[in-house]
């Protein structure tokens, strides 16, 4: 059996007191504590230059119009074949339900430690409440807070979001439950129609991808990024790939999130009438390596929290991910092995620290894994 690869495990930390993330406390200190400082070459830069990211307006593409269908993939291939970043906008989502969601995001993380930790995340679990990733990591600690939860698109699910909070915080989080629930149908909705776009933008029709991902099994997540009066010492989260296969964001008005893009951070300013949207690894897959995954990371400053809402679609669990026969011929060869989704999931959640290597690390520990 191969050894499981560890790029930044758990160190061993027996002799030392367990460290613990209270954002109502550290928010204030002068001195951060070690574990969230990051190595020089790793530390944000001051004033990175903005990024102009191509806006996709699905609207336009939605409506079959062809100009715009022509457009909108041009568009779309060109962004995810250079860095995987666009913005969609007209997207339909209700302006009303965004702002309910960043607004009920402080019902959760504006409580106190102990009754957050109701939610606690447990030990190779990706659902519930981590303070930062204290139990999980040493070094290199993001300064956030996040609370996850699945999503599933199946018919019998329609609560699940509701019932997990519910379940874990109490009945008075059933309107907090039900904001998020709404919120992740909406995003699953929003997904299948960008998937439509993906699936002309390579060639493959745009029922592809969109039937793949109906019955989808997705997480959400509120981050919650509170001021850090060192921040030029720390990230709130560090540079990564997400390992799932479409991140549609939605970030407030504060800003902090930054793309690497031609060997260079860039800002990406808000936008409150747009959705962020990134490839992430399974979909880098799917596209046999044609759409990049991209690499991102977020940034603090010292006088407000920032929030954002991050929709991860996945695949069902049983879903076998490889890429359609139109996009593997003699000159482009097979670049990942078959895998589910819930295969690499695990990976990232007890073997590997997901980074910007992290698709191509679980690939050679598949192939090793086989024989």
């Amino acid at each position: 059996m191969p050894q499981s690869p560890k790029n930044q495990h758990k160190d061993d930390d027996s002799q030392k007191p367990p460290l613990v993330f209270d954002a109502s406390v550290l928010r204030h200190q002068s001195n951060i504590p070690a574990q969230f400082i990051w190595p020089d070459h790793e530390k944000p830069c001051a004033n990175a230059p903005e990024f102009q990211v191509p806006h996709i307006d699905l609207g336009s593409f939605l409506s079959d119009d062809p100009v715009a269908v022509n457009e909108a993939s041009r568009l779309v291939g060109e962004a995810c074949r250079k860095h995987g970043f666009f913005l969609v906008v007209n997207h339909g989502v209700n302006p009303k339900l965004i702002a309910q969601a960043h607004l009920y995001m402080d019902d959760f993380f504006e409580l106190a430690l102990s009754q957050k930790q109701r939610a606690q995340r447990k030990a190779g679990e990706h659902c519930g409440y981590a303070s930062s990733f204290t139990g999980r990591f040493s070094t290199k600690l993001p300064w956030k807070e996040t609370l996850s939860f699945r999503y599933s698109a199946e018919a019998n699910s329609s609560t699940a979001v509701q019932d997990y909070l519910c379940n874990v915080m109490g009945e008075n989080f059933k309107q907090f439950g039900k904001i998020y629930q709404e919120y992740c149908e909406a995003m699953s909705t929003l997904s299948l129609g960008i998937m439509e776009l993906l699936g002309i933008s390579l060639g493959v029709g745009k029922s592809h991808f969109k039937e793949f991902f109906e019955e989808n099994e997705s997480i959400m997540r509120l981050n919650y990024y509170p001021p850090c009066q060192k921040p030029d010492l720390t990230l709130g989260t560090g540079p990564h790939c997400d390992p799932t296969s479409l991140t549609i964001l939605h970030q407030d008005q504060v800003g902090g999130l930054q793309v690497f893009v031609d060997d260079e951070w860039r800002a990406i300013s808000p936008n409150f009438n747009a959705f962020v949207v990134n490839i992430g690894d399974t979909f880098m897959a799917l596209s046999n390596g044609r759409y990049k995954s991209c690499l991102h990371r977020a940034v603090v400053n010292s006088h407000v929290t920032r929030k954002s809402l991050a929709f991860f679609l996945c695949p069902r669990n049983d879903k076998v991910v490889r890429p359609p026969s139109e996009l593997v011929d003699s000159l482009s060869t097979r670049v990942y092995p078959d895998f589910t989704w819930p295969l690499l999931l695990e990976f990232t959640q007890k073997h590997y620290r997901a980074d910007m290597n992290t698709l191509q690390v679980f690939s050679n520990w598949l192939q090793q894994k086989s024989g």
